[in-house]
């Protein structure tokens, strides 16, 4: 007799980034709040992310959301997210890819034309929009969390690569932003490991100099993520589209611009006074996809100027599966999360 250990996946993608959201198979996690309950699978649980962004289950470039009840009343379900840095309380394009995977999947059921709903994520509430069309969801519209300019336009020495020119943008994680022409990239598929090493080389530079401190949150750690920017077409009155590459962690570009990343250039704009509030922006990927996003409101907090926004992008469902965990397997490595397997109690033949 042997325990039968496994977990039931809905694998998705959004612009190329593939979150794999976890349905079942996880016990009740402890903590009043979706936030509490991220604490305590970083803290005590991480063997989940472990397992599933590392060979032989996964790879580093993509993202798990575990999804777990909500416990605000406004919210329908709640959501954690879980990447190869570890676990940011927000991302736009994780959000997509589970709201679309909760109403594919019947978890919250469709409803064809515009639909509303609110889900929990470790940042707290987040408005959603899905637009519904034949049984299909054909783009999810998701709030960005309040995003302001941290520094603006500093310099820094940065080995093998000279004097880099960088803005700071907070938008649920620290960005670098530095403009891709600068250091001499076009932001074509091709430059895809040699940006990948040189954003690495300028964040371990920045990152020497000291973590960043939200005005609210105090100090969230060292800065993990920089965008780069390419040059800004205006495509109509008040919309704008630029070539972006989001880096997350050593030998990551993501494949799409990112939710957060494109709010962070949005903020930057808005600093510069090239959008006002309305205006969109769509960032296009090394692979041409695409997010857009809308600065939908401009206020001041305290000492910050910072802008609301959202993001729109389309979520597609590759996989629907149960995945066994065999602890036979050499690869395998069950430690920090046995404890919360529902299925540990059964036994099979």
């Amino acid at each position: 007799m042997s325990a039968e250990l496994s977990l039931q996946l809905i694998d998705t993608h959004a612009g190329g980034d593939v979150s794999r959201i976890v349905v079942g198979g996880i016990d009740p996690l402890p903590g009043t709040t979706v936030r509490q309950q991220m604490e305590y699978l970083r803290d005590d649980a991480d063997g989940l992310r472990k397992l599933l962004l590392n060979e032989p289950y996964g790879i580093p470039e993509m993202s798990v959301d575990l999804i777990v009840p909500a416990t605000h009343p406004e919210a329908r379900m709640g959501y954690i997210i879980m990447e190869v840095m570890g676990y940011p309380i927000y991302s736009g394009s994780n959000t997509i890819c589970t709201a679309t995977a909760l109403l594919e999947n019947g978890m919250i059921p469709k409803q064809e034309g515009h639909q509303h709903f609110v889900l929990e994520s470790p940042a707290g509430l987040v408005n959603i929009e899905a637009r519904v069309e034949n049984g299909v969801v054909e783009a999810i519209t998701c709030e960005g969390l309040p995003t302001y300019i941290d520094t603006y336009r500093a310099s820094i020495q940065v080995p093998s690569i000279g004097e880099v020119t960088y803005s700071i943008a907070y938008s649920g994680g620290f960005y670098a932003l530095v403009d891709a022409a600068e250091l001499g990239f076009a932001l074509t598929r091709d430059e895809e490991r040699r940006l990948a090493r040189c954003a690495h080389a300028i964040v371990e530079a920045l990152q020497i100099r000291g973590g960043f401190s939200h005005y609210t949150l105090g100090d969230v750690g060292p800065l993990p993520f920089l965008h780069f920017m390419g040059p800004v077409e205006q495509v109509a009155e008040g919309f704008y589209r630029s070539r972006s590459a989001t880096y997350v962690h050593e030998n990551v570009i993501c494949r799409s611009t990112t939710g957060t990343g494109t709010s962070a250039r949005l903020a930057l704009m808005h600093h510069e006074g090239l959008v006002q509030p309305g205006d969109r922006l769509e960032t296009v990927s090394l692979r041409d996809s695409g997010f857009i996003g809308e600065l939908t409101r401009a206020r001041r907090d305290g000492n910050h100027d910072v802008v609301d926004n959202t993001i729109t992008g389309k979520a597609h469902v590759l996989a629907r599966s149960d995945i066994i965990i065999n602890r036979d397997d050499p690869m395998v490595n069950c430690d920090g999360l046995h404890h919360i397997l529902t299925s540990r109690h059964r036994t099979v033949d």
